[in-house]
Formats: structure tokens, sequence, C-alpha cells
């Protein structure tokens, strides 16, 4: 459950719209049915978000800020004078924040994000607090190609940083296809930062996709007030429910909405029926221990670095070296 980034190049917002249009008459039209999570995360998502990171159940934000806090001097010996640091789907600055503060000889930050309006107040916001670092904010997908600005491209050194365990939201492929493009984004020499959720008792897990509070419903259940609000969608959201699960077996939590009695809906020119029961899948979460992330990078050409993981072991912040071309 993290913020995912859109396409680059500041695509207009009517291709942003058909790209939305297209995944959801493709998703709704399976036959399991299923939506690409990077949609949660309108104005009203991200601000849910927000608040899901604050509630008691939701370990991760808080575990992940705790290695920064107390490991992020030593994270940062991995960072070289000069080199410039791309974060893939920023969101919220506080975790570069502590990275950057570790890191004072940086030349450049680059946080790529899908949110172009947060992503501009999050780098006005920073720029007072580090005035020798070059702040290169980027409106992008980083899931696809995109490029970096000059001042990145001529920096001794690119680090990439994928904090909040966002690889988990990948389908193991999809994680291996976003290791080797981050590769050929960030060039020879690169390095990677990334935070990992890990495996870990189903309860703790359970409660985490289900606060008390219902922060993380309302998310999940916010992305059908996005397509009734854009793409004239009729879902009834009194007839859908959210469900969120540990599948022990794929080391994954699920999250669905389920609808609650047979019914048909429109969304983006399309009709679709629902069985009572019957989902949609909004969100994997998939969990890693050390040895399964570092399996999964080595295949696409990164070597294991450094491990770090808060105080009760629920989190990791993971350190990969580029020791090879990306394999294609």
């Amino acid at each position: 459950m993290v913020a995912l980034a859109r396409s680059h190049s500041f695509t207009p917002a009517d291709d942003e719209q058909s790209a939305f249009e297209a995944d959801v008459l493709k998703g709704l039209s399976q036959q399991r049915k299923r939506l690409p999570p990077k949609y949660f995360y309108d104005a009203a998502g991200s601000e849910l978000f927000e608040r899901i990171t604050e509630q008691p159940e939701y370990y991760p934000t808080r575990c992940e800020m705790e290695i920064l806090r107390q490991r992020g001097t030593e994270i940062a010996q991995l960072i070289p004078p000069g080199a410039a640091l791309i974060e893939f789907g920023s969101g919220s600055n506080k975790k570069a924040r502590l990275l950057l503060a570790a890191a004072p000889a940086l030349a450049a930050y680059v946080p790529v994000d899908i949110s172009g309006e947060m992503l501009e107040q999050e780098a006005a916001e920073l720029r007072p607090d580090f005035p020798s670092l070059k702040v290169l904010p980027i409106a992008a997908d980083f899931t696809q190609a995109f490029e970096l600005p000059q001042e990145a491209k001529d920096a001794p050194a690119r680090i990439g940083f994928f904090p909040g365990s966002t690889i988990g939201n990948f389908e193991p492929h999809e994680a291996a296809a976003f290791l080797r493009n981050a590769a050929k984004t960030l060039g020879p020499g690169a390095k990677m930062i990334i935070g990992a959720d890990l495996v870990k008792d189903a309860e703790i897990l359970n409660e985490a996709y289900n606060d008390a509070a219902g922060f993380t419903e309302k998310f999940n259940l916010n992305l059908l007030v996005r397509i009734n609000r854009e793409l004239r969608g009729t879902f009834d959201l009194n007839s859908f429910e959210h469900h969120a699960f540990y599948n022990r077996e794929r080391q994954r939590v699920e999250m669905h909405l389920a609808s609650l009695k047979r019914q048909k809906v429109k969304a983006a020119g399309g009709c679709f029926e629902f069985r009572a029961g019957e989902t949609i899948h909004t969100e994997s979460s998939y969990k890693y221990t050390p040895e399964s992330l570092a399996a999964l990078a080595r295949g696409v050409g990164w070597e294991p670095a450094g491990v770090w993981m808060d105080t009760d072991c629920r989190f990791s912040i993971q350190a990969f070296l580029l020791s090879e071309p990306a394999k294609r």
C-alpha cells in the first residue's frame, strides 16, 4: 500500500485519462476483475494514504523511519560525494529528508512521482532546508523509461532510492522488470536503496491493512469514487466492501473490493456484471525476506550490499550494487 507513479514527459491530462479509461475497461472485463493500484492516488487517495501511515496498526512507515533515523549515516556511506539521488515514487519527502541529511555531499535530488502538484509542493518545501542541493522533480511513471535531468546524468554516480515497500506492489516478474529499468536509467556504477516489508505473522499483516479507524477501507473505496467521477461510473459504494487479507501461500497481502449483491455497473463506456461476492483485486503487497529479495535482484544484475532492520525486525532497508549491465 504505497504511492506509485504516472507517465513521464509531463503527459497531457487527456492522455492520462485515456490510460485510466483503457486500464479500467481492460481490468473490469477480465474473468478475475482487477485494477492497477497506481490509480488509488488522486488527491483524495493520497491524503487518505497519509492518514493510513499514521494509524497504530500500520507499522511500515514507522519502522522504515526508525531505520533511517538510527542507521541513516551507515546507509549513506554507500553514497559517494557529488552523487545524484533519484527517488522512485517519492510522494511525501519525509523519508528522503532523513537520507538527505545523512548524505550532505549529494549534488542533486531527483524525486519522481505520480502527483505533479504534490511533487512541486514537496520540492518547494525541501529547497530552503537544503540550499546547496539541486532539487529536480520529475512527473514520471518510473515503471517505464524516463530521462534524467542533465545534472543527474553528469553526476559521478546515481543512487536509486525506492522506499515504502513499493516493490511489494509489483508481481515478482514486474519487480524484476522495474529493477532492470532502474539499472538502465541509473547507468553504470549505480546503487539502489530499497525499503521492503518483511514476511511476518499473519495477524500483524491483517491488522495493518484493516485499521480500526477505517482509513484503508476509505482508501480502497475511493478508487470507485474516482471511476464514478472521471469515467462516468455508476458504482454504488454501499454495494461494495473492503476485503484485505494475508495470502500465506503467495506471501502477499491482497486488497479487494467485494460486491455485496448481484449487480450491473457502468464505467468508461462499458457495462460490467458482478456476482454476489465477486471481487475487484485492487492491490497486492508482497512480503520479502532479505534472501528472497536478494535472489530476485541478482537475477537482473544487482548484488546485495547491505541490510538494515527496525528493532522488531518487521521492515527492512536493503542496498544493492549494479554488478553488470541490465539483462534483457
